[in-house]
């Protein structure tokens, strides 16, 4: 094993992350590789004056004295990942596509920004789908992780892809970005109104909200919608067996939790901050190992 003398200090910024396994992955990653390298959480939940919050939209403000104090990069997660685009230098073309950042890096004083869920989440859905046509999909939610999630579906040959949020007009901006970046698709807005009755007839249901997360539990649709005929893939994965993917492994509905994308994100972007590659599978092996942890 070869020894590297550059170290990495590095962060992720985002709600509700203090658990998260990103920071343990990339450290065993590194260490593997021989690299120095040390992964703190920074939770806008707890890290103000005297343990008080930092709203969203003070994430850019995070960012920033992150780097003036040593540190090498960021991953963004949920709220962060569109409202931190407004802070960088440069934005890689895919992330622009998508309108959103996971992936922040300073190099050379320039700080630049990339998007990796969409390789994660594209890979997810390889490994669980086995090929299977993705149909007709339904995808609830339309921030950050939502446009990683659409830019892959439509990649791996959606038939249709009907995005739903609360926030309409979010709806709106994901479905012309999504128009704009695969003219020859077919997506549109899904108004509440026919949310659940699309569900029904669709093949292929995608949570891309952060409802199912430990601070934010229940489920995103009624579970009753859900059948055999579905398969059900979520963005979140702590847990990752969210209501959504319990009730739909148990109604006999193929499932693709969200380990995979966060996996296959981790990979990316760890390339991203060190210039070198992890090795995938003995990040996936850590994975499951903080995943059996009590």
């Amino acid at each position: 094993m070869s020894l590297v003398s550059e170290s990495f200090l590095l962060g992720l910024i985002g709600s509700g992350i203090t658990g998260s396994f990103t920071p343990p992955m990339h450290e065993r990653a590194a260490e593997l590789l021989g690299i120095r390298l040390l992964y703190r959480p920074l939770d806008i939940d707890s890290l103000g004056p005297n343990h008080s919050a930092y709203t969203a939209e003070e994430c850019g403000e995070l960012l920033e004295r992150g780097f003036e104090l040593g540190f090498n990069g960021f991953n963004v997660t949920h709220p962060c990942k569109q409202l931190v685009m407004d802070y960088l230098d440069v934005v890689s073309e895919d992330a622009l596509s998508l309108g959103a950042v996971n992936t922040v890096v300073l190099r050379d004083g320039v700080i630049h920004g990339y998007n990796t869920d969409h390789i994660g989440f594209r890979a997810g859905l390889k490994s669980g789908l086995a090929g299977r046509p993705l149909g007709r999909v339904v995808q609830l939610g339309a921030g950050g992780a939502g446009a990683a999630t659409a830019h892959a579906l439509m990649t791996c040959g959606a038939e249709e892809l009907l995005i739903f949020d609360p926030d309409q007009a979010k709806a709106d901006e994901a479905v012309n970005r999504i128009a704009r970046a695969f003219p020859a698709g077919n997506v549109r807005k899904l108004a509440p109104q026919d949310v659940e009755s699309q569900v029904l007839t669709a093949q292929g249901i995608v949570n891309a909200t952060p409802i199912g997360m430990h601070h934010h539990p229940g489920s995103p649709i009624p579970t009753g919608l859900i059948g055999s005929h579905h398969w059900v893939a979520d963005v979140i994965y702590l847990p990752m067996e969210t209501p959504l993917i319990t009730t739909a492994r148990a109604q006999g509905a193929t499932v693709v939790p969200g380990g995979e994308m966060a996996v296959g994100q981790a990979v990316a972007a760890f390339e991203l901050f060190t210039g070198q590659r992890p090795d995938a599978t003995a990040m996936l092996d850590c994975f499951r190992e903080l995943l059996a942890r009590p």
